[in-house]
């Protein structure tokens, strides 16, 4: 029997290839939006330092004329959502891989779920808020 007869030996099952799902049954994709999530922030750091640049030295009303513009607003919003959903997988992760108490891991993942929304929220609160003049 040649070596292009004998089948390939894979530790998966066959509907494991057909789905292409490893044991945790989610495929990539929480590598992928981590991936995604940190291209954007790397995108997005160079305007974010040039706007804090900007801000240095000013007072509350500079500091809020300069944030009043709406580019800049969308731009920090959507620097602040690309962090937290970055922050909230990069987490999960760790938790899922060293904590091994099941109990313990579930409600670690949530604490980290409502942090990772707080953080959002907070954050895009405060720059609606100064950018709003308010």
């Amino acid at each position: 029997m040649s070596t292009a007869d004998t089948p390939k030996r894979s530790m998966r099952t066959p509907l494991g290839r057909v789905r292409n799902l490893g044991a945790a049954h989610s495929g990539t994709s929480d590598f992928l939006r981590q991936r995604i999530t940190a291209v954007a922030m790397t995108l997005l750091m160079i305007p974010v330092i040039v706007i804090i640049m900007m801000l240095l030295g000013r007072n509350q009303a500079g500091a809020a004329q300069i944030l009043g513009s709406l580019p800049i607003a969308v731009l920090l919003l959507l620097f602040i959502v690309a962090s937290a959903w970055h922050m909230k997988i990069g987490m999960q992760v760790v938790i899922e891989d060293y904590v091994h108490n099941e109990k313990l891991k579930l409600v670690s993942i949530m604490l980290n779920n409502f942090f990772a929304i707080a953080v959002a929220l907070a954050s895009t609160y405060a720059i609606l808020k100064l950018s709003s003049g308010v």
